[in-house]
């Protein structure tokens, strides 16, 4: 990791964020960027630097961010997710994890996890944030295993005939 600077996005890190965050989209997921999930991927700097309760964090390597973390001041959406889920994890005091997101030539070195190590300290350094939330979809390997790692399956809604293979977990702040 001594070849890598990890810290919260400054502007001139959005476009850098932005093309991570896009290429995941297409490249490792397949599915491209979709305007009813990806607001903030268009305009990070509204999203994340700009709310008081938000934030984005990268990682630089050879001057250009190489992976992405987020937090969202915000729950589920539904739809997709369950009503259930959102009562759960209502929007005024849920941090959400969002766009862990590592190019393939940085992966397996620890880029992650120092990145969610970051925003998960900086829930549990709120008094507003009473849980974390995030989803993941199942069928992107190693995922799902990396967030057990770190918190609780909370709803497993796999299933053959869904597009995503969507798994709800918490990771506890206190």
């Amino acid at each position: 990791m001594s070849d890598y600077v990890v810290r919260e996005a400054l502007p001139h890190d959005l476009a850098g964020a932005r093309s991570v965050m896009l290429d995941t989209f297409y490249t490792d997921l397949g599915y491209g960027y979709l305007p009813e999930h990806h607001d903030d991927v268009i305009d990070p700097g509204r999203a994340y630097l700009c709310h008081p309760r938000q934030r984005l964090w990268v990682a630089r390597h050879d001057d250009q961010v190489v992976a992405t973390t987020a937090i969202r001041a915000r729950g589920p959406r539904i739809p997709p997710h369950p009503a259930w889920l959102a009562d759960r994890y209502p929007d005024h005091s849920t941090a959400q994890l969002f766009r862990v997101y590592v190019r393939a030539e940085h992966r397996r070195r620890g880029l992650a996890t120092e990145l969610v190590r970051r925003a998960i300290d900086f829930a549990r350094g709120t008094t507003v944030f009473e849980r974390l939330y995030l989803h993941t979809d199942a069928s992107v390997p190693g995922a799902l295993d990396f967030w057990k790692s770190l918190g609780v399956i909370v709803h497993d809604d796999r299933a053959p005939e869904r597009r995503f293979q969507t798994v709800h977990l918490e990771i506890p702040l206190r």
